[in-house]
Parts: structure tokens; C-alpha cells; sequence
């Protein structure tokens, strides 16, 4: 049998640079296609978000996927999953939010995050994602100039409005795993383990597919085989 697709989702705050590099280590069948840019999208944030991306991933193939998405994007894995018609054999949220049906982007921030952002909004915008940490700390996740300016190149100042937006009641129904890669994503794997799923701590960064995508490649080969071989059981 044909194994499913990984498709790795960057976050929507990101662009899909951030996981090509990992995607490249991992090899075919996988893919790192891009979002939208939130800038192009005017309200309907989630719903606009996953119809784009269902287009894209079904436009290739209807074969079965596994999502990986990064960072903020496993927020949007139920509605993107609704809209698919590929069916999904499973989800690994790499150093990710978990679904929040119900509630925004600033209902799961830890609240000084939360209200740091607020206070820097200017004309509805947050600034791009590089700007909200202190200088020199991207430096010190991604040390090499090239892979550093290729991130940053493809960021942009952010609306408002899609941290505040609610996320749709959609349940994630399919089979999940979830692999950490820095501290700040403690309670989504404690989550996770509680869910049953198969769970992987690797201390690195949660830049890690740029900064050591082998390391990143070998854990999301493993923890997809163990979700294919769930989906054949």
C-alpha cells in the first residue's frame, strides 16, 4: 500500500520556507505547500484559510495525507480537514498549538504574550513575527545568515483581526501524534499524551526544521509510520 502524503503546514505567521528544508530531508511523498498570506485575505480567517489549502493539497492527489502542521497552523487542522476530500490518515503537530474550537489565537497565548501584542497593534496590524522577540534572538535559533534572511524575506506585518478571530467548532476527529521541540510547548504535548496519542520531546527549537531537519525528519518518519500502520490496523 501506497504510504499517505506527509503534507507539512508552515505557521500562517511564517511562510512555507520555514518548512522546506525538513520537507526536502523527508523526501517524496511529502509537501510543503504555502497558505495564503494573511494579508490577502479579507475576514474568515480559518474558513478562507482551509478552502485555500484543501484546493492545493486535492489539486495533487486524493490519496490519503498525514498533516504536520508547525506553530499556529495546528489550529486550523479541523477546518482544513473538513474541507478536504484526500482522506487524513492521521496529524502530527510539530511544536504546535492544538485545535481550540471556539475560542481565538489570543484565547491560547500565555497573557503578558498576549497583551505585548495588543499594545504593539498599530492601524489593526501586529508587526511581522521576527519583531516580537528581543534582538539577536532569531540569531540565536538560526545562526546561518542565508537560512536566517530567507526566513525573515518571506514575513510580513500581521492583521489583527485573525488572532481575535474564533476558530470554528470543528472537531479534529482523525488519529493525532505529537513531536515538541522547545519548552514553550510543554502543556500541548501534556495535552496530547492525555489523548492517547504517541508523543516525542526532542529539545532543540521551535525552528528546529530549519536549524536541524534531520534530526526533525527521522521523529516525523517515525511517528507517521506508527499513524499509517494505526490507519491499516
Amino acid at each position: 500500500m501506497t504510504s499517505p502524503r506527509l503534507i507539512l503546514l508552515h505557521s500562517p505567521l511564517l511562510g512555507p520556507y520555514s518548512l522546506r528544508t525538513v520537507a526536502a530531508e523527508l523526501g517524496a511523498p511529502s509537501e510543503a505547500p504555502a497558505w495564503p498570506k494573511l494579508s490577502s485575505v479579507a475576514g474568515s480567517y480559518y474558513q478562507t484559510l482551509a478552502q485555500a489549502m484543501a484546493a492545493t493539497i486535492d489539486g495533487t492527489s486524493q490519496e490519503p495525507v498525514i498533516l504536520v502542521p508547525h506553530s499556529g497552523a495546528g489550529g486550523l487542522i479541523p477546518a482544513l480537514a473538513a474541507q478536504l476530500r484526500s482522506p487524513v490518515a492521521g496529524v502530527i503537530f510539530l511544536d504546535a498549538i492544538l485545535p481550540h474550537p471556539g475560542r481565538s489565537w489570543f484565547d491560547t497565548a500565555p497573557p503578558e504574550t498576549r497583551e505585548a501584542l495588543r499594545a504593539g497593534a498599530q492601524m489593526g496590524q501586529l508587526p511581522p513575527w521576527d519583531d516580537w522577540w528581543p534582538p539577536g534572538a532569531l540569531a540565536k535559533l538560526l545562526p546561518e545568515d542565508a537560512v536566517r534572511d530567507a526566513l525573515v524575506a518571506e514575513l510580513e506585518p500581521l492583521p489583527l483581526a485573525y488572532f481575535e478571530e474564533l476558530a470554528p467548532s470543528a472537531e479534529l476527529t482523525a488519529p493525532g501524534a505529537y513531536l515538541q521541540l522547545s519548552g514553550s510547548y510543554g502543556d500541548e504535548i501534556r495535552a496530547a499524551g492525555r489523548l492517547g496519542w504517541s508523543t516525542v520531546s526532542l529539545p532543540l527549537n521551535h525552528l528546529g526544521p530549519l536549524s536541524h531537519p534531520k534530526a526533525v525528519a527521522s521523529v516525523l518518519r517515525s511517528l507517521a509510520g506508527r499513524l499509517a500502520g494505526a490507519a491499516d490496523g
